[in-house]
């Protein structure tokens, strides 16, 4: 049985939806974040990345774009400009849809 366990894969680990924000300056650098430790930074930096391409984009073909908002079935992404930097906001969403009234 040991012997088997030499050629099995580690289980991928799980990783939990994040609730908070981080604000990014001019080159795309985190200045301050307010998420969760165990969120990984380079996921934070991807996120971040896409933000500002986003932005920059927007803003060489003249649109003004005051927000991005990103719904995934499971997380919100809200971001907004910030004088060349942006504010990222990550949340999460109810997977069981909205409530309905009685």
């Amino acid at each position: 049985m040991g012997l088997l366990n030499l050629f099995s894969k580690p289980e991928p680990a799980l990783l939990g939806l994040p609730s908070g924000s981080f604000t990014l300056d001019r080159s795309g650098r985190i200045v301050i974040a307010t998420l969760p430790s165990s969120f990984p930074n380079a996921l934070v930096l991807e996120i971040g990345r896409q933000v500002m391409n986003t932005l920059r984009n927007a803003q060489a073909a003249q649109l003004r774009l005051a927000e991005l908002v990103v719904y995934y079935p499971a997380l919100k992404i809200t971001a907004r400009e910030l004088s060349g930097g942006a504010i990222v906001f990550l949340s999460t969403q109810n997977l069981a849809g909205p409530v309905k009234p009685n």
